[in-house]
């Protein structure tokens, strides 16, 4: 699985009266595969995977990879209460096509480091596919412990971890830690230059559902080791990311869609809506 580069996690496109849009979400998956990102994310957070029945995940998943399969990374969030859920979830996007998995620890459930690695390696018992580890605490409650990152990484199916904690020194330990076939990803929108300086290869980026050509152009800038127009591109996209990474993630990441050129509608319950003064901020960035 090649995971070097943007990958989108996307979001899922709802009608007016929230039901799936499932040709918008075509329409994306197509539009992001031109602008040259390196995968796609099905049914993360960006996606509100939460918000789904198992019908309607079933028809995301398959739609997405129905346009995308073998033309980019596909990675599926199997996320679930519980780890018996999350092993299901696994095989079903292996069943669907899907080359990857992404999983955070349980949320709610608060388990303690070792429930968090039983939690891992039962699903990874439970699949042929990697996973990537996904540590969000400010969603899910609990962190994945650096002493805990360095047990899970030496199973063979797990390949990674997203670090979406947004606290870099976290990351930068991380990140010099000397890992055998496994790799920090950049889970903080507003951090990515620093991934990347640091030997980040991938940006797992929410925020790519609305600049996704500027975020391909800082990660090759990047990897050429042009930093200033790294520097560049960040700091014309960073209102914007600021923004986001503020409050109200998915509703700006939503109506923010590829510039805001495209409706994807707005977000489910029991996420509220942006107030009309909040999106009319949010719009201005792309005027």
């Amino acid at each position: 699985m090649n995971f070097h580069g943007i990958l989108v996690p996307l979001v899922t496109p709802f009608k007016h009266d929230k039901s799936l849009d499932l040709d918008t979400l075509a329409t994306l998956t197509e539009a992001f595969i031109q602008k040259g990102v390196m995968g796609l994310v099905a049914c993360g957070t960006t996606g509100e995977y939460y918000a789904l029945n198992e019908a309607e995940r079933e028809a995301v998943l398959t739609t997405i990879a129905t346009i995308a399969k073998g033309r980019v990374t596909l990675i599926a969030g199997i996320n679930d209460l519980y780890t018996a859920g999350a092993c299901a979830r696994a095989q079903q996007a292996k069943a669907l096509g899907y080359e990857g998995l992404m999983l955070a620890p349980p949320a709610y459930s608060l388990p303690d480091q070792q429930g968090v690695i039983a939690h891992y390696e039962a699903v990874a018992s439970a699949t042929d596919l990697p996973i990537i580890m996904y540590n969000f605490p400010a969603r899910i409650g609990i962190e994945l412990e650096y002493d805990t990152v360095v047990h899970l990484a030496k199973h063979n199916n797990i390949v990674a971890i997203k670090e979406s904690s947004g606290d870099f020194s976290r990351a930068l330990r991380l990140l010099q830690t000397p890992f055998e076939n496994f790799e920090v990803i950049c889970g903080c929108d507003d951090q990515a230059v620093d991934f990347f300086f640091w030997g980040a290869k991938s940006w797992i980026a929410g925020a790519g559902n609305v600049f996704p050509e500027e975020q391909v152009a800082m990660f090759n800038a990047t990897q050429l080791g042009d930093w200033d127009e790294a520097r560049n591109i960040m700091r014309a996209i960073y209102p914007a990311i600021y923004s986001m990474e503020s409050g109200n993630y998915n509703q700006k990441a939503k109506l923010g869609c590829l510039k805001g050129t495209i409706n994807v509608g707005t977000v489910r319950l029991p996420l509220s809506e942006l107030s009309v003064a909040d999106a009319a901020e949010f719009s201005a960035f792309f005027k």
